[in-house]
């Protein structure tokens, strides 16, 4: 019997032999946008991208979520707090003992919290731009925490935060995926307490100042994180999703190694342990510039990096990347998206590009390719399908 997309998707994170290499490539966005200006390819312009999948038999990457898939609005207005409510996600959060006033003015959206000790206020932005371009998850505008009065009514808001199963909901998004890919529980694109903070409620500006000026009012502020954090992951793990993702958007400079390896790196491998005892896997989103960020990720005991982004739009080769993980974390994605825009390599640059690129895999194992972070909507359509060719004649070994 031949292998399914997800049975190879799976193989390839255990090590296993594989019919062919996996291909995967992100395209959500790419479909949105061009569905919505009108651009598909002919052949798909009433197609849904499942139908072009199949068509052009490549596997669905299932892994970053659609962020405007809610039940209601009002699932959306707690994003300043870094609190999703998606219909696919393998948990939810009840907020208690505070009460919101919600302001919508065009595309932008105020929500102000008001605790016993104290009102918080965030503005969010999902304008038409963004819509244009498929993106699907809001823009904070104004942070939550603007001085130190705002840290009290933001652990009040942590400290009484609840978390219930939503397995349901991610058992429906897992049946709807079925044999095309893994469909991955999303957890949250912090990836530890800290992390959250410097994400979701500072700039990072301010975030630099208070971690100098106030560490003690940080780490209260992160204790509180942490108490909804635990539940969080708890009922995470016991989801019926067997990868989990965890984390993601880190970089060199704003997620340097040694702040990774002290406010990161524990909390990730924490989780990675707990998901192994349960025979499922951690996967993380590393689309940024990873030099130097290598080896956390391998004490971090994360399974799966995904969205691998190599050079010439970061400093590391996919080789190098490659060769430090040595089949000890699985690369999901490796193809820059800069590759498949006309713009940026003709199509002899292209063709130059790829024979040195599948050179570079070796044997191909833990490799689930794809397209690091994700295809542009103004993406040559000839270069996914070429890029899926070689990926279906290439035969990777363990």
């Amino acid at each position: 019997m031949p292998m399914t997309h997800r049975d190879r998707m799976f193989a390839a994170i255990r090590g296993e032999p594989t019919d062919r290499l996996p291909w995967a490539p992100r395209l959500d966005l790419w479909y949105s946008a061009n569905k919505r200006a009108g651009t598909l390819p002919d052949k798909y312009r009433h197609a849904s991208l499942i139908d072009i999948l199949d068509d052009i038999d490549a596997g669905l990457h299932a892994v970053v979520p659609d962020f405007r898939d809610l039940r209601s609005p009002e699932d959306d207005v707690d994003r300043a707090l870094g609190i999703y409510r998606l219909h696919t996600m393998p948990y939810r959060t009840v907020l208690t003992d505070i009460r919101r006033t919600v302001e919508r003015a065009a595309d932008r959206t105020r929500v102000t919290y008001h605790t016993p000790v104290g009102d918080v206020s965030a503005v969010t932005v999902y304008d038409e731009s963004m819509r244009a371009a498929g993106i699907t998850i809001s823009h904070i505008e104004t942070h939550l925490w603007q001085s130190g009065a705002d840290y009290a009514p933001l652990v009040h808001i942590f400290e009484n935060a609840r978390v219930e199963p939503n397995y349901s909901g991610y058992s429906e998004f897992a049946g709807k995926v079925g044999a095309r890919g893994i469909a991955v529980g999303f957890v949250n694109g912090s990836a530890s307490l800290m992390h959250h903070i410097q994400r979701e409620l500072m700039t990072f500006e301010n975030f630099c100042y208070e971690m100098h000026d106030h560490p003690d009012e940080m780490s209260a502020l992160a204790d509180a994180i942490g108490s909804y954090w635990t539940r969080v992951l708890a009922t995470a793990a016991a989801s019926p999703a067997e990868v989990i993702f965890l984390g993601g958007n880190y970089d060199s400079m704003i997620t340097y190694p040694p702040f990774f390896a002290e406010h990161i790196e524990p909390w990730l491998r924490r989780f990675a342990d707990d998901l192994h005892s349960r025979g499922k896997f951690l996967l993380t989103h590393t689309d940024g510039e990873n030099l130097g960020l290598l080896p956390h990720y391998l004490a971090s005991r994360i399974d799966i990096a995904d969205s691998v982004c190599p050079s010439p739009m970061t400093r590391l080769t996919l080789k190098e990347v490659r060769d430090t993980f040595a089949g000890r974390i699985t690369i999901m994605g490796g193809v820059p998206s800069v590759a498949l825009l006309a713009e940026s390599m003709s199509d002899r640059e292209f063709e130059v590009f790829l024979e040195s690129f599948f050179a570079d895999l070796g044997p191909g194992d833990h490799l689930i390719l794809g397209v690091s972070d994700t295809t542009p909507p103004a993406a040559d359509w000839r270069r996914i399908l070429r890029v899926g060719q070689l990926a279906k004649s290439f035969c990777p070994s363990a």
